[in-house]
Parts: structure tokens; C-alpha cells; sequence
């Protein structure tokens, strides 16, 4: 029984960031497919870039709420009492892991999504809230700063693990720093692009006022 629990929350994890937010946003309201345009990818950078700022920010909003709800279902796995107490962290990881995997292969729209950096969020804060936060705010400041979505989201992923290592907020669960590891290695290797474009500086920026810059 705790088998088909479990299996049944992995699956729902997966349709949950599966759900395409950008593509049905942008063909709902502005007949765009978004990955037939700009980057491509159906994100929220990509939102921003071809449809603008407001949909940019429904979209972001909306994905970080997908990973935030994907990775709380390890709670329902408690109260069924189908996994211990003490591995609720580790579950937490694997739902958020299969949100992230949803969003950037999504079922719903031939597996062709975005880089899942949002989603990751959302898995973050459900995780790790108080870092979490601290690295949206690195996020928003750098991209209010430079407008590069791609430099915020990887310096925030980067001091996710960095923060892990103060006293404040380092983790009893040595797996949370392995996560924190990995989660800043797999955005840096997502952004490889971007990294290039930054240094060659043909990097697109993000437009507060308009649809593109």
C-alpha cells in the first residue's frame, strides 16, 4: 500500500511541473508559442523576453508555486505514514527533482519545455525556506541590477550551497548540502549558453517597460 502512495505522489510530482504555464499562457492570451520564439525554451526568461514583463511574472509566479507544491506532497506521504519521519527531506528532494524533470520534459506539450530554474526554486523553498528566500532576493537585486534572468538565477543557485556552509543555516542532513551542491552545478551547466553570450556580451536582457530589450 505505502508503495502505490508513493509511486502515486512521484507520478502526481512529475504532472505537477509538467503543467506548460508559459506555452498556455502565451497561446491563451497572445496566440504564441513562446518556444517558437526567442531562446525557445518555455520559461519564464523566455516569457519575459517575447511576451513582456506581465506575463513574464505570472508565468515565473506560477512556476515556483508548481516546484513549492510538487515537493510539499512528501507531507501527504506522512500523514498516510507511508514513509518515517526522518526521511522527509529525502522525499521532499525526489518529488522536487521530478517537478523540475516535469517542466523541462513536460507531457503535456511533446516534452519540450524550459530549464526549469523557477521550478527549482519553488522545490528550494519548500526545502530550505530561509536560504531560499535569501536567494531570490540575490535574484531579484541582480536582475533589477544587470537585467540578465540568466546572471540572477545562477548567482543565486551559487550561493545556495554557500549559505548552507554558515552556522545559521548549515543542515543536520548532510544530503542537503549535496543538494545544495548539485542544484548550483545543474544551473550553471543549463546556463552554459548564457555564459558564453555574458562573456561575448550579446546576452538579451529583460525589459521592465516593453516587451523585449
Amino acid at each position: 500500500m505505502e508503495g502505490l502512495i508513493i509511486g502515486g505522489m512521484f507520478l502526481a510530482a512529475y504532472l505537477i511541473g509538467a503543467l506548460p504555464t508559459a506555452v498556455w499562457v502565451g497561446q491563451a492570451y497572445y496566440g504564441i508559442d513562446v518556444r517558437e520564439h526567442g531562446s525557445g525554451n518555455a520559461g519564464a526568461t523566455n516569457t519575459f523576453r517575447v511576451l513582456g514583463k506581465k506575463p513574464g511574472a505570472v508565468v515565473m509566479l506560477v512556476d515556483i508555486f508548481k516546484g513549492w507544491t510538487a515537493t510539499s506532497l512528501a507531507g501527504f506521504l506522512l500523514i498516510f505514514e507511508a514513509i518515517p519521519a526522518e526521511q522527509v527531506v529525502l522525499y521532499k528532494i525526489l518529488l522536487g527533482t521530478l517537478a523540475v524533470i516535469g517542466h523541462v520534459f513536460p507531457v503535456y506539450v511533446g516534452f519540450k519545455g524550459g530549464k526549469g530554474v523557477a521550478t527549482l526554486m519553488g522545490m528550494v523553498l519548500a526545502v530550505q525556506t530561509d536560504v531560499a528566500l535569501i536567494c531570490l532576493g540575490i535574484f531579484i537585486i541582480v536582475l533589477l541590477a544587470f537585467k540578465y534572468v540568466s546572471l540572477g538565477s545562477m548567482l543565486a543557485a551559487i550561493a545556495f550551497p554557500l549559505l548552507l556552509l554558515l552556522p545559521k543555516f548549515h543542515p543536520e542532513e548532510p544530503l542537503m548540502m549535496v543538494f545544495g551542491v548539485l542544484i548550483a552545478l545543474l544551473v550553471i551547466f543549463t546556463h552554459r549558453k548564457n555564459i558564453g553570450r555574458l562573456l561575448q556580451g550579446v546576452e538579451s536582457k529583460i525589459s521592465f517597460g516593453g516587451k523585449k530589450s
